[in-house]
């Protein structure tokens, strides 16, 4: 039995009339009838009772108008998941971000996709560059935000927005009416630096970029993450140098400022396996790069 033949039984079935059924599937009479024959054959069961002016069901004929409405439901409800699937408006998307992109065009770029394609479920996990890139070469990840971005022949990277690097300090510090840093402070406080680990990372591009700068920060702090290091500023643990963005959200115990002339500018990017043509990625990449051309953040 095919789902032809189940069509056409289920026409048959519905009408008890071989002319209206015919007439309702838009083919012949005789075509029909022999279906529906060679049906009862391959099933070993008689389905209609054919009288002289009507037609009834049999038992094994009602048995098989109730299953096979359900079997062509199910198969029509799979055709429309398979399709919403292949339109990347169901599924789910795994992604995966380094902490400072929260303070950036990240939220955003959440918010959007999730008001165009609401029923994709999105799983959203924190990791450092390192873990993203492990993350993406066993396919663990789908799209992850990193800074800088992900090296490897097997990645496509779409840069998404670049900002100068400010120092973060406890609000304890005089600065008086300063706007601006001064790096000498670097010589007196703890330099926090994150991650401690796997290096080269966010810490070193940092280290490299003070040093280019003429100063050699003796002490040093580290940590594994942003949100740790944002803390230590705050209980007056010492400085930390961060992306602009961080200071969108202000944070008890601490403030920033400008650093001039600029030491850095850092990079926030989205990357992907180039092997993956899926149709989630490339919605979910299409709408990163327009909140970022379009957000104020961009610099």
């Amino acid at each position: 039995m095919n789902f032809r033949q189940l069509t056409y039984f289920i026409a048959v079935a519905e009408e008890l009339h071989f002319g209206r059924a015919a007439e309702r599937l838009d083919m012949a009479q005789p075509p029909l009838s022999r279906q529906i024959k060679q049906l009862e054959e391959e099933l070993g069961a008689i389905l209609f009772n054919r009288g002289r002016s009507a037609i009834t069901l049999t038992q094994a004929g009602e048995r098989l108008l109730t299953r096979g409405k359900t079997i062509l439901a199910q198969l029509e409800d799979t055709k429309l998941e398979v399709r919403r699937l292949g339109q990347g408006a169901e599924g789910r998307l795994r992604i995966g971000f380094v902490g400072s992109a929260t303070f950036g065009i990240l939220p955003n770029i959440i918010r959007s996709y999730r008001a165009n394609y609401p029923e994709v479920n999105l799983s959203l996990v924190p990791m450092n560059n390192a873990e993203l890139y492990r993350a993406l070469v066993s396919r663990e990840l789908d799209v992850a935000f990193a800074r800088p971005a992900l090296k490897d022949p097997e990645f496509l990277t779409k840069h998404l927005m670049e900002e100068k690097l400010i120092l973060a300090l406890p609000d304890i510090v005089d600065t008086e009416a300063r706007t601006v840093a001064k790096l000498e402070r670097l010589e007196t406080h703890n330099l926090i630096l994150y991650p401690e680990r796997p290096r080269p990372s966010y810490a070193d591009m940092v280290l490299n970029a003070v040093e280019a700068a003429g100063f050699t920060a003796p002490l040093r702090l580290w940590c594994m993450d942003l949100q740790t290091a944002l803390s230590l500023v705050a209980v007056g643990e010492g400085v930390c140098i961060v992306p602009e963005s961080v200071a969108n959200a202000p944070r008890k115990g601490m403030k920033f400022l400008n650093i001039e002339p600029e030491i850095a500018r850092t990079e926030l990017s989205v990357n992907y396996r180039l092997d993956d043509q899926g149709v989630h990625v490339k919605n979910f990449v299409a709408m990163a790069q327009k909140v970022a051309r379009k957000s104020p953040i961009k610099k």
